[in-house]
């Protein structure tokens, strides 16, 4: 199964919800796929679909996924990260007035070379050959979120036995 997720952010996100319907009826897609549309104006004809999804659903979809394809609101592809998927984000864009200006597609990029633990594709052209390649992509790619949590606690440790 494919989970599609374009937030809540109030701008349609009509071209991402429009290309994965697309590649659905055209048989590139052979999987089921969810989509969460919020406030886009396309209605999928090839999809399941609602405008909004319940968190504890979205959280369900996700670990259910094969792939997470989300827009680059952060909050969006950083649960498929905690829950160890790579998603596949494909920021909004002012030039489309999917959002007010580029900040997902700057924060999209940071985070892919910083982290290279997202997919990013800001031409949506591009978006059937990574789903088509996805698996490969992903299997060479890290994988979650990880914290400093253990790192710190190591050191306050040996902080520690060191003073006592």
């Amino acid at each position: 199964m494919i989970f599609v997720t374009v937030g809540t952010h109030e701008q349609p996100f009509n071209r991402l919800i429009k290309k994965v319907d697309e590649l659905k009826r055209d048989g590139v897609i052979q999987e089921d796929v969810i989509m969460q549309t919020g406030f886009s104006t396309y209605e999928p004809k090839y999809c399941e679909w609602s405008k909004l999804i319940p968190y504890q659903q979205m959280i369900k979809n996700v670990e259910d996924a094969r792939i997470v394809i989300t827009h680059g609101g952060p909050a969006s592809f950083i649960m498929p990260l905690q829950i160890g998927k790579v998603p596949i984000v494909v920021p909004r864009q002012h030039k489309f007035d999917e959002h007010v200006n580029d900040h997902q597609v700057e924060f999209a990029r940071n985070v892919a070379e910083r982290m290279g633990t997202i997919i990013p594709v800001e031409d949506i052209g591009k978006l059937e050959e990574i789903i088509m390649d996805y698996d490969q992509i992903a299997a060479g790619m890290g994988h979650g979120m990880s914290g400093n949590n253990e790192k710190f606690c190591s050191e306050l440790e040996d902080i520690i036995h060191y003073i006592l």
